[in-house]
């Protein structure tokens, strides 16, 4: 199957570039998966087509500030790093900028030598391995000099670092924020839980593979990145019980769709476990434990547009984005809302 297949035509002036001051006033399409049927809502109104039948699967990974800037020690020359992922304690993997900079044995100073980051090893890509010596409690410290990795088609500042997480954000791990569910509030969650919706919150810590560009013609030919997860006892045990009860699985968003599928694809039901998945879901996949999905629109040719075609159909999902398109709908990270249902 060809990559070109999941390609549509996106003028960049759709691409959201800020988030909305009220998360929930976002517009939301709602497409039925077997018909192609489509309609227009906003997505507080995500209410109306939830109800004590259905299980809402959110993933509650919080974003690591994890863009710093520094300087050389011995050039003071300026540097950008990019925190991809702790491979052990106080060791990271990271993203520089300009990486012909930073070669082995170099050191980078951030926020007045509170952070002193020495690169022990030279990756391609311009992906280096850093030992990192510090004062205090490194999250803190990122927390006072870091700011929100933004993905690569967002170009204003964000002014308001808190509209990159999710309200429920629990637990720091993430490269990227899993961005459906940046549309809840928590006025949102009481109305659906209310109407007796059970809310249950699993961990999938984000990579920033999710934003990498698929480069094969061939989709069996592109390899996806590796991602951790995390899911209780608890939300397993209840899980198991909703679908037994033949209840709809609700997932927000592809990082919980790609959890859930990957717990049910390799223990045939939901259990407690801290995993890592590259599961790579295209059409024609046979979904195992998700039901329905909120999602956003996602870029052409991503594994992600391939995801959500999974559960409808190709036909469907790329006729609802050119639908998309002339209602001029806002796309990716900070834009509208697809429940496909």
């Amino acid at each position: 199957m060809k990559v070109a297949d999941y390609d549509y035509n996106l003028p960049t002036e759709l691409i959201a570039q800020t988030p909305l001051e009220k998360r929930d006033e976002a517009r939301l399409m709602v497409v039925d998966k077997k018909t192609g049927a489509i309609s227009h809502h906003h997505f507080y109104d995500i209410v109306d087509f939830l109800d004590e039948n259905d299980v809402l699967v959110l993933n509650d990974t919080k974003v690591i500030p994890s863009r710093i800037y520094g300087n050389k020690v011995d050039t003071g020359a300026h540097i950008e790093v990019l925190l991809l992922k702790e491979v052990e304690k106080d060791v990271w993997q990271a993203l520089t900028k300009p990486a012909r900079r930073v070669k082995l044995g170099s050191q980078i100073s951030f926020g007045e030598n509170i952070l002193v980051a020495t690169c022990i090893k030279v990756l391609d890509d311009g992906e280096r391995i850093f030992k990192m010596t510090y004062d205090g409690l490194f999250l803190e410290i990122l927390e006072k000099i870091g700011t929100m990795p933004l993905p690569p088609y967002i170009h204003k500042k964000l002014y308001q670092q808190d509209y990159y997480q999710t309200v429920y954000a629990k637990d720091y791990g993430s490269a990227a924020a899993p961005t459906a569910g940046l549309h809840f509030t928590n006025e949102l969650l009481a109305k659906l839980q209310a109407k007796k919706v059970e809310i249950l919150y699993i961990t999938l810590n984000v990579g920033l593979g999710t934003f990498r560009p698929v480069t094969a013609e061939e989709i069996e030919d592109h390899h996806m990145h590796s991602e951790t997860y995390h899911m209780s006892k608890e939300v397993a045990t209840k899980l198991n019980k909703a679908k037994a009860l033949g209840k709809r699985i609700v997932s927000v968003g592809t990082t919980s769709t790609r959890t859930l599928e990957s717990i049910m694809a390799k223990h045939g039901k939901f259990v407690e476990c801290y995993e890592a998945t590259n599961i790579f879901i295209y059409p024609p996949y046979e979904f195992k434990a998700v039901d329905a999905l909120i999602t956003n629109f996602h870029l052409p040719k991503s594994t992600l547009i391939m995801l959500v075609s999974a559960l409808a159909s190709k036909e469907i999902i790329l006729n609802a984005y050119q639908v998309a398109v002339s209602e001029k709908y806002r796309f990716f990270s900070f834009g509208d809302a697809m429940f496909i249902k």
